[in-house]
């Protein structure tokens, strides 16, 4: 029995040689093909890569350039309605600080006014009716300084006869 376990044990230890052999030449030459198809792979991403990289590169380009002027024109946008804002807001302003400066004004003038002070157009009116008085006084004064005169002329006569008679005398 010893005999025959031992033929059959180098039986199946020689076929299971050759099946062994056989699966090990398989591995040896998928792993081969497997290797070289690694190995294409690799020549034709090289060779691919480089227009590859180079159409990503052009198309990268053409986004940047098409961002880049819508970024612009958004700026351009903003800039506008700031502009646009801040003159609105100066007008705002303006108005609201001439507001203020009226009420100021008014004010002031109330106050000025309540404790006697003559108001701008108060003092315009005494200017004028002043002038008024100093053409009506010149006028007076050429009156009176010509009826003077006459008077004077018509009495200056007798009293140069009256000079000459007191030297006769």
């Amino acid at each position: 029995m010893e005999a025959t376990l031992v033929t059959k044990l180098r039986k199946t230890t020689t076929a299971d040689t050759k099946t062994g052999a056989q699966l090990s030449g398989t591995v040896k030459e998928s792993a081969q093909q497997i290797w070289l198809a690694g190995l294409g792979a690799f020549a034709k991403a090289q060779e691919e890569g480089g227009k590859v990289f180079e159409a990503l590169v052009k198309e990268g380009t053409s986004i940047q350039r098409k961002t880049q002027a819508a970024a612009e024109e958004k700026i351009s946008e903003a800039t506008n309605r700031m502009a646009s804002m801040a003159t609105d807001i100066s007008s705002k302003a303006s108005g609201q600080w001439d507001k203020l400066e009226n009420i100021f004004e008014e004010r002031v003038s109330k106050a000025l006014n309540k404790l006697g002070v003559p108001s701008a157009k108060d003092i315009d009116v005494l200017i004028a009716r002043i002038e008024e008085l100093n053409r009506s006084v010149a006028r007076l004064s050429a009156k009176s300084a010509a009826t003077t005169r006459a008077k004077a002329g018509g009495a200056a006569k007798p009293a140069a006869k009256r000079a000459s008679a007191r030297k006769s005398a």
